[in-house]
C-alpha cells in the first residue's frame, strides 16, 4: 500500500464524479413508469422487539426498500432497462406483499405464537409506498413437560448424556420450531461423531400435545430405529484409498502405486507426491469408529496445504458383510506446481515520482512433500524532480529473498502432531536488502532465520524463531559524512553507517486471526517479542573479545548489537448488523538497546505514517514527538539528505477507530463499501536527543505530542481481493505548538488551496504542507 499527495487535477476530478452522482440522485422515482410506485419503507407493528427486525427479513427481497446509492448507480449507469450496475428499484407488487404477509405469519407461529395473525396495508404518497404489516401475536406458547422415547438403549444413553450441552428444548422454554430443528441438528452431529454413519435427521421427530387455552405444550422427542433393525449400527474405519489425479483432473496412464501400510493405498497419477504428504493429515485411522469431525478435519488440513485444487470430503463404502466396517476413498486434484505473481505500483509525492516492482515465484511442491519454495524480489525507485539534491534517482531499495516452507515441524526430536488445529510450518529463509539514498548512504543487510508456526487451539497461533542471524553495514558518502560530523550529528553517522551483526530469537502469539475477514463480535491480539545479542554477549565475555574505539565488544572484527523489542496489536471488532462494523485498534511498541549497544539497529526502529497506521502522513514523515524539521533552517542539503531517515523512534503508540459499511452490492462487478476513520499516535525517542529536539517520550507531554488524522474511504470488494482508496486529513499536527496544532480547524480555508500558513511552512521547512493524503492499495488497513 502506498500513500500519495493528490494533485489538484485528480482531486478535482474525483470531487466532480462524486458531485455528479449526488446531483443525479435527486429523485428515487425518476426511472418508474406512470402506473408504478417504489417501496421506500417497511413498518412492522404488534411484534415483540426481539423479533421485529427479524420479521422484516421475511418480506420478499423484491419488496425491500433500495439502498439509496445502489438505486442511483442503477439509474445513472443502466440503459434501456438493462441492469449493468447498482440495484433495480423495488417496484410495488401486491402479490409479493401478500406472500410477505404469509411468510411473517409463519415466522411468528414458528417462534411460538401459535395463534398469530398478520394483516397488511399499503400507503402510497408521491409514488413512494410504505408497507405496513400489523400482527396480532396472541399468547406465547411454552413447553410444560418434555420427555423422550428412544428405542435403542445405546442411542438413548448418548442422547441423555450429551443433550444438556446443546439443548434449547426444556420445560419452561419457548415452544419454538427453530429450537427443535437446532436440537435435531446437534443430535445428528453427536451421533455422527460416535460411529453412527447411517444415522439420519429423519429418525428424530417431535410430537407436541398443545393446550390452546393454557398456551402450553407437552412435547415428546422420538428417535426411531432403522427399518427392520433392533438398533442403530456403529461403524469402524477399514482401508483407505488415496488417489491423486493429474493437474487436469484425469486419472489415466501410469500411476505411482504404493501400499503404505495395512490401511493406506496410495495411487498418484501426477507422480509428484510422497504418501506422507497426504497420510499425515488423514485423521480417521483403521479400527477407530467413524467420526464426522475427523472427516471434516482431514478435508480442511489437506486444503490448507495449498497444493491441491480440489479436496472433497472422503467417501465411504460399507463392506458387504456384517462387520460394520467402512472403506474410505479420497480423490484429490493438485494445483499447478509453479506459479509466478508480478506486482507493480506507481507513486507521486511532493514533486517526486517513482515505481515499485515486485515478483514472487513459487514452487508449491518441492521434494514431493508439499514444501513450498518462494523466491521474492522487490525493487523500489524514487526519482527527484530536480528541486532538492539534483536530478536522477533520489533513493532505491532492492530486496531479494528465498524461503523454504515445510508443512510440518522439522525438529531433531519427536514432537506431537499439532495439525489438529491447523497445519504447522517450518520456514527456512534468507533475505538480502540493498538501500541507497543519493548523496548519503548505501546500506546492505542480510537475514537468515528458522521459524516454526503452529496452533495449540483453533484460535491461538504461535510463531517461534529460535535463531535469526542478521548482518548489516552502511557506507556513507564521504562528503556527507564530513558535513554531518561537522554539525555534531554523529548519531546519524553511527545509525546509518555502522557495520554490525546480531543473533537473536523472536516469538509471536496471535489470537483469533482466522476471524479477521468475518463480521463476528471478537477481539484480535498479536504480540511479538524480539531479543538479540545475548548469546553473542556471553561468548564475547567468555573469550574476552576485544573492544572497539566506542568500548563495544567485537566478534570477528565487528561490534554486535544487543536489544529487546516488543510490539502489541489489539483490535476490538463489533458487528452493527448487516455488513456494518466498528473496529478499534491499539498498536504500541518499544525497543530498548542495552549491554553492548546504546542505539537500536537502523532496521529495528519504529516509523509512523503510511496507509496502515497514521494515514494522513506519508511513511516516515511523522514524529518523533514534536520534532519539527524546520530545525535545519537554511541547510537544505542536510534536510534533503536525511528526509525519510530522521523521523524515527524507539517507542511507538498508534490507535485507530474505523466504521465500515456497505454502499452498493454491484459497482461494476464489485461490492462497494465505505469507511470513516480516525487515527491517533506517533513515534518517540527513548531519551532526549540533540538531533531530534522535543522528540523524547514524556507522559506529561503525551497529548501535545500525539498526532490525529481523520478521513473516509472506499473499498472495492472483488471477493478474491479488496482494492482500497482512502482520503486522510491531518487534524492535529504535533510538530506545531498550542492551538496551532489543530491545523484542519485553524486553516480549513487552505485545505485545497494556498495561503499564508502554507507559504510560511514552505519558507521554514523547505517543502510543501499537505493536509490530505490519498492512499491506494490492496487489502484492508487492519
Amino acid at each position: 500500500m502506498k500513500a500519495y499527495n493528490i494533485p489538484g487535477s485528480i482531486r478535482h476530478a474525483i470531487l466532480s464524479i462524486l458531485a455528479l452522482i449526488i446531483v443525479s440522485g435527486c429523485s428515487v422515482t425518476r426511472g418508474l413508469k406512470d402506473n408504478q410506485s417504489i417501496v421506500r419503507k417497511i413498518t412492522i407493528k404488534g411484534v415483540d422487539d426481539e423479533f421485529a427486525d427479524m420479521a422484516v427479513n421475511y418480506v420478499d427481497k423484491e419488496q425491500q426498500p433500495n439502498n439509496w446509492l445502489n438505486l442511483q448507480f442503477y439509474y445513472t449507469f443502466s440503459k434501456n432497462g438493462k441492469k449493468r450496475i447498482g440495484e433495480a428499484p423495488a417496484v410495488l407488487d401486491s402479490n409479493l406483499v401478500e406472500f410477505s404477509r404469509v411468510q411473517i405469519e409463519r415466522f411468528l407461529i414458528n417462534k411460538g405464537y401459535l395463534k398469530a395473525k398478520v394483516a397488511d396495508s399499503i400507503v402510497i404518497k408521491k409514488r413512494k409506498a410504505e408497507l405496513i404489516f400489523t400482527a396480532q401475536q396472541g399468547p406465547l406458547f411454552h413447553i410444560r413437560n418434555f420427555k423422550d422415547s428412544i428405542y435403542d438403549e445405546k442411542v438413548r444413553d448418548i442422547y441423555r448424556k450429551t443433550r444438556m450441552q446443546y439443548t434449547h428444548v426444556k420445560p419452561g422454554s419457548r415452544f419454538d420450531t427453530d429450537s427443535l430443528a437446532y436440537d435435531r441438528d446437534q443430535l445428528y452431529q453427536v451421533m455422527k461423531r460416535n460411529g453412527y454413519f447411517d444415522f439420519y435427521r429423519q429418525y428424530v421427530t417431535y410430537e407436541p400435545d398443545s393446550n390452546y387455552n393454557s398456551s402450553v405444550v407437552d412435547l415428546t422427542m422420538i428417535i426411531d430405529n432403522p427399518p427392520g433393525k433392533a438398533e442403530h449400527p456403529v461403524y469402524k474405519i477399514n482401508n483407505t484409498l488415496i488417489t491423486i489425479a493429474r493437474s487436469n483432473g484425469r486419472t489415466t496412464g501410469k500411476a505411482d502405486t504404493i501400499q503404505v501400510d495395512s490401511q493406506f493405498r496410495f495411487v498418484d497419477y501426477s507422480g509428484r507426491f510422497k504418501p506422507r504428504t497426504v497420510t499425515d493429515y488423514i485423521f480417521q485411522k483403521k479400527g477407530e469408529i467413524y467420526d464426522i469431525d475427523k472427516q471434516t478435519l482431514t478435508t480442511s488440513r489437506l486444503s490448507e496445504l495449498n497444493v491441491f485444487r480440489n479436496v472433497p470430503n472422503p467417501t465411504y463404502e460399507k463392506l458387504p458383510d456384517s462387520t460394520n466396517r467402512l472403506n474410505s476413498k479420497i480423490d484429490i486434484v493438485p494445483l499447478k506446481q509453479m506459479t509466478d505473481r508480478v506486482e507493480a505500483e506507481f507513486l507521486f509525492s511532493g514533486g517526486r515520482y517513482g515505481y515499485n516492482l515486485g515478483n514472487t515465484f513459487t514452487n508449491r511442491n518441492i521434494f514431493k512433500q508439499a514444501a513450498a519454495l518462494q523466491i521474492k524480489f522487490n525493487w523500489s525507485v524514487l526519482f527527484d524532480n530536480g528541486s532538492g539534491n539534483g536530478t536522477g534517482i533520489q533513493n532505491q531499495d532492492f530486496r531479494i529473498g528465498a524461503s523454504l516452507i515445510y508443512p510440518r515441524l522439522i525438529l531433531p526430536f519427536d514432537f506431537p502432531n499439532l495439525a489438529k488445529f491447523g497445519v504447522p510450518h517450518t520456514t527456512f529463509s534468507t533475505n538480502a536488502q540493498l538501500f541507497y539514498q543519493k548523496g548519503l548512504v548505501e546500506r546492505k543487510s542480510f537475514i537468515n532465520s528458522i521459524t516454526y508456526d503452529f496452533f495449540d487451539t483453533p484460535k491461538k497461533q504461535h510463531s517461534i524463531t529460535p535463531i535469526s542471524i542478521e548482518f548489516s553495514s552502511g557506507t556513507i558518502d564521504p562528503v556527507a559524512k564530513a558535513e554531518l560530523l561537522s554539525q555534531n550529528r554523529y548519531s546519524y553517522v553511527y545509525l546509518i553507517g555502522r557495520t554490525t551483526f546480531t543473533s537473536g530469537s523472536q516469538y509471536t502469539y496471535q489470537v483469533n486471526a482466522r476471524d479477521l475477514n468475518t463480521y463476528k463480535n471478537f477481539t484480535y491480539f498479536r504480540g511479538s517479542l524480539d531479543i538479540g545479542g545475548n548469546t553473542l554477549s556471553l561468548i564475547s565475555k567468555l573469550v574476552n573479545a576485544p573492544k572497539d574505539t566506542l568500548g563495544q565488544r567485537t566478534l570477528f572484527g565487528y561490534a554486535f548489537s544487543q536489544y529487546v523489542k516488543t510490539e502489541l496489536d489489539y483490535r476490538w471488532y463489533r458487528s452493527l448488523g448487516g455488513e456494518r462494523q466498528f473496529i478499534f485498534r491499539f498498536n504500541p511498541g518499544i525497543g530498548i538497546p542495552y549491554g553492548n549497544s546504546d542505539q537500536l539497529i537502523f532496521e529495528k526502529n519504529f516509523y509512523a505514517g503510511g496507509a496502515n497506521d497514521m494515514r494522513a502522513w506519508l511513511p516516515r514523515t511523522l514524529g518523533p514527538g514534536q520534532f519539527n524539521r524546520s530545525v535545519y533552517g537554511n541547510d537544505t542539503t542536510t534536510r534533503n539528505r536525511l528526509k525519510y531517515l530522521d523521523q524515527f523512534g524507539e517507542i511507538k503508540m498508534v490507535a485507530n477507530a474505523e466504521y465500515r459499511y456497505k454502499l452498493a452490492d454491484d459497482f461494476f462487478g464489485a461490492k462497494l463499501k465505505g469507511a470513516f476513520f480516525m487515527d491517533a499516535g506517533n513515534v518517540w525517542r527513548l531519551h532526549e536527543q540533540e538531533e531530534n529536539p522535543n522528540g523524547a517520550f514524556k507522559f506529561s507531554n503525551l497529548w501535545q505530542s500525539t498526532a490525529i488524522g481523520i478521513g473516509t474511504g472506499l473499498r472495492f470488494d472483488l471477493n478474491f481481493f479488496i482494492f482500497r482508496l482512502d482520503a486522510a486529513f491531518k487534524f492535529k499536527d504535533p510538530q506545531f505548538t498550542g492551538s496551532d496544532q489543530w491545523v484542519l480547524i485553524k486553516h480549513a480555508g487552505e485545505l485545497f488551496g494556498g495561503g499564508s500558513f502554507k507559504d510560511k511552512y514552505r519558507q521554514t521547512n523547505g517543502e510543501n504542507y499537505n493536509f490530505m493524503q490519498l492512499n491506494f492499495g490492496i487489502g484492508l488497513p487492519f
